[in-house]
């Protein structure tokens, strides 16, 4: 496999740290690491980029993850292995990754889960971060980026 185009993010220098500043600014809200990480990961399966979901895969697994649970991430809701808040995450993170999927994009229902366990500073983050990897899957699939060449 070949990268149709140098990663966007070395030809625009700037873009990079910006996209970055947005994700510092969320550490705020103190939404858990884990669960930015398990939403990135899903978010990057759905959208089918290798970069991002080999990077946030090794990202869960230095913090501590099991296997049991990395493998589980695309089968969230048919294992035991994620807590009610972490499953309103990744509902959230369907929801706002599948946009065009339902007539109501994020229903209230997995709207009102995810407020049931996280406050509105920490929806907020969620709702950004979920933004934040659906670009940075936009930018490495459009591309092509490579897996293990990112750069």
């Amino acid at each position: 496999m070949q990268a149709r185009l140098k990663n966007p993010f070395a030809l625009i220098p700037g873009a990079l740290p910006a996209f970055l500043a947005i994700d510092k600014a969320t550490e705020a809200a103190n939404l858990p690491y884990t669960t930015r990480k398990l939403v990135h990961l899903r978010a990057s399966q759905i959208n089918a980029c290798s970069v991002c979901v080999e990077m946030h895969a090794r990202e869960l697994k230095k913090a501590g993850e099991t296997d049991e649970r990395l493998f589980a991430v695309s089968a969230w809701r048919e294992t035991p292995y994620f807590t009610e808040a972490e499953r309103a995450a990744l509902a959230l993170a369907e929801a706002g990754t599948r946009l065009s999927d339902r007539s109501d994009a994020v229903s209230d229902a997995v709207w009102e889960e995810a407020a049931r366990h996280y406050d509105e500073k920490e929806l907020a983050a969620l709702v950004i971060q979920i933004a934040l990897i659906n670009a940075f899957n936009r930018l490495n699939a459009t591309t092509r980026q490579v897996a293990g060449a990112w750069g």
